[in-house]
């Protein structure tokens, strides 16, 4: 995959699960450039880390809400 796709690719996850637009395309190419944490500025590293965390919170509250609307609809 390409730079540019995995760049398009992080970008529509993070907005797809509520991060801000402009944010995520920050941290979108943060994560798709490959550069090592070493290489990284203090910014860019807490930034990338608020986002993902933001990101992974929205996704297991999305996980939790359809498994709950699974379970509902066996019943």
């Amino acid at each position: 995959m390409y730079s540019q796709e995995k760049e398009q690719f992080y970008h529509t996850e993070l907005v797809k699960y509520g991060v801000d637009y402009q944010r995520a395309a920050k941290v979108a190419r943060i994560l798709a450039s490959g550069t090592p944490d070493e290489l990284l500025s203090e910014k860019e590293i807490q930034l990338a880390e608020e986002v993902c965390k933001e990101w992974l919170r929205q996704h297991q509250r999305y996980k939790r809400l359809t498994s709950n609307v699974r379970e509902y609809k066996r019943f």
